[in-house]
């Protein structure tokens, strides 16, 4: 073997790159695969005045500590994330179900249409730098309800009310009509519309709508039934 045969191949092993270090590094280095958070619902349609559960869990490289957990709301860039639980308007009314461990829900009370936000956990661990705040959070979207019905119909006629909102629900609402703030108690079910047939004068009235479970009731409407006259000539 010659002289240059031997300086080439002296050299193209030590350009080669050093793989087992290289693999040492990502082994032993703190990658985002550590840290996370993962709520189980990303949007979440609340009905105006009830509660609401936001679930999630978060996780962290081994040997950290958690020294402080706290949901935030609307990041403002420059502005460090304020904890819910020292705010005035949150304060009484959420309450945190998690840990400082990998459970990290809360219950959110009395929600308003105020409350439509995004919301984030954030989590501080004992290592400098070792904050996380899970993003993309969980949005909010506080609803109310709204029966739409015809003004007016004609005894006979088949007249359908519907009670309305303006997000999705979650599945398995189940919903409660009233006439004249007395409850329909035959018209209990999943279905958010009411079906009259064959309506009668008796029928009349002011409907509003309510879901099973929750106080808050929808605005009235008025229902009028008119009568249908029929002339009659003699024989």
């Amino acid at each position: 073997m010659s002289f240059n045969t031997i300086y080439v191949l002296l050299m193209s092993v030590r350009m080669a790159p050093r793989l087992p270090l290289i693999v040492l590094l990502m082994i032993h280095g703190v990658s985002g695969a550590d840290w996370g958070v993962s709520y189980s619902h990303s949007h979440i349609c609340a009905l105006k005045n009830s509660s609401v559960i936001m679930s999630c869990t978060y996780t962290y490289p081994t040997g950290y500590k958690i020294k402080k957990v706290f949901w935030t709301k609307g990041p403002v860039k420059g502005v460090e994330p304020p904890d819910l639980s020292e705010d005035p308007e949150y304060s009484q009314r959420l309450q945190y179900l998690g840990d400082k461990q990998q459970n990290c829900t809360i219950r959110l009370s009395h929600v308003t249409q105020k409350d439509a936000h995004m919301y984030y956990f954030r989590f501080i661990t004992n290592v400098t730098d070792g904050v996380w705040l899970g993003k993309p959070g969980v949005t909010l979207t506080v609803t109310d309800l709204q029966v739409e019905a015809p003004e007016r119909v004609t005894e006979g006629d088949s007249v359908r009310l519907t009670c309305k909102s303006s997000c999705a629900l979650t599945d398995g609402a189940t919903f409660i009509w009233y006439r004249n703030s007395q409850p329909l108690t035959e018209r209990r079910d999943r279905n958010n519309q009411l079906l009259l047939q064959s309506v009668r004068r008796e029928d009349a009235g002011r409907y509003s709508c309510a879901l099973h479970g929750h106080t808050y009731i929808s605005p009235a409407v008025q229902l009028s039934v008119t009568c249908e006259y029929r002339l009659t000539f003699p024989p």
